[in-house]
């Protein structure tokens, strides 16, 4: 076969040789083999029961300096709903010292006139803000409605509350789409970068570069296992979110998909471009984390990216990760299709694309 029609069959006899070495050398070493498989699931459970935001049994200290019928009875409510873990202490010396050692994350006060002026003095420890805010709302809803029924008067409103995508307003079907995007980041830029620069160490990279295969030969036979093993997790991590943390999935598995892949472009030209900066693979793998913690505090995955400062919020649109996390957790939460997403799908492609085109144009 001669001209264009020739030219192409023996690319695509090279490019098939390169991938089936690639994916032999992929599956053939067990570090590699580890390295694909445990860590992203160790990662998984681990975010899966920590990575959370409810309240739940936290340690309360009370004083109960009225000891009358009305305090014991406001204690035994507090106790009553079980998000409270209550500890007893006869004065606010002995509670601000539990305090300080941690023992409790709140503290109830109630005076020694109680009975005839019902105040209540609440103090949280501060240095978890976040979490002294849950405390203290809890707490205090907990007090209202006990004066409430022990005043016997209704709310002048009643409120029918509704939760739309999480009913229950639980953190975990809101949390495991985005650990579901970090766990497939990690992995495969890790994974790019330290093939690649492995080569270079073993001294074949310089070896297959001056052989006819070309440079976006070389690059699609790198990635393309790589992704496959991207792939891979992405439907691993899902299954065991689905059926293992019960976190239902109502959107369209092809979105998924599709989504997946674009993302995958951005990941692994970032470990590409990872692994032209690096001579060894501890180099690269120091690098890439340096890499993945800022992505994964700038996507939205913990902080909401609208309380961010307008020069930070400008940054993230330079993250994929940004962009992946919205397509993932409304396909869990929301559901939909292909549709539902094509701006985020773009600009996923988009940097992909200029990742991919930076690392083609350094690679030597």
């Amino acid at each position: 076969m001669t001209g264009f029609p020739g030219a192409l069959a023996v690319g695509w006899v090279r490019l098939r040789a390169l991938l089936g070495k690639e994916f032999l050398a992929l599956l053939r070493e067990p570090r590699m083999r580890f390295f694909v498989l445990v860590p992203p699931l160790i990662q998984l459970f681990l975010f899966g029961y920590a990575a959370t935001f409810d309240v739940r049994e936290a340690s309360v200290g009370v004083v109960d300096q009225s000891r009358s019928l009305a305090s014991r009875e406001l204690v035994q409510a507090l106790a009553a709903g079980g998000e409270f873990v209550l500890r007893t202490y006869p004065d606010m010396g002995a509670a601000e010292e539990a305090m300080d050692r941690s023992e409790v994350r709140a503290l109830v006060r109630l005076p020694q006139d109680f009975a005839t002026r019902p105040v209540v003095q609440l103090v949280a420890d501060g240095s978890d803000s976040n979490s002294a805010l849950l405390i203290v709302s809890q707490l205090s809803q907990r007090l209202r409605t006990h004066a409430a029924i022990l005043s016997g008067a209704g709310p002048p409103v009643q409120v029918e509350e509704r939760a739309w995508f999480n009913p229950n307003l639980d953190d975990r079907p809101y949390f495991m789409p985005g650990i579901i995007a970090n766990v497939v980041l990690i992995a495969t830029m890790i994974l790019t970068a330290m093939t690649v620069v492995r080569e270079r160490e073993v001294g074949t990279l310089e070896r297959l570069l001056v052989t006819p295969i070309g440079r976006f030969e070389f690059l699609i036979a790198k990635l393309l296992p790589v992704a496959a093993v991207g792939l891979f997790d992405v439907v691993l991590v899902s299954v065991i979110t689905v059926y293992w943390f019960d976190v239902p999935f109502r959107g369209s598995s092809t979105a998924l998909m599709a989504g997946s892949i674009l993302f995958l472009t951005s990941s692994l030209g970032l470990g590409l471009l990872i692994s032209t900066w690096s001579s060894t693979q501890q180099q690269a793998m120091l690098l890439a984390v340096f890499l993945v913690m800022p992505m994964i505090m700038l996507s939205g995955f913990a902080f909401p990216i609208r309380n961010m400062p307008e020069g930070v919020q400008l940054v993230t649109w330079l993250d994929p990760l940004r962009f992946y996390l919205v397509v993932i957790r409304d396909l869990f939460l929301k559901g939909g299709g292909l549709t539902d997403h094509l701006f985020e799908y773009g600009m996923m492609g988009l940097l992909g694309t200029v990742f991919l085109l930076l690392s083609a144009l350094r690679l030597r």
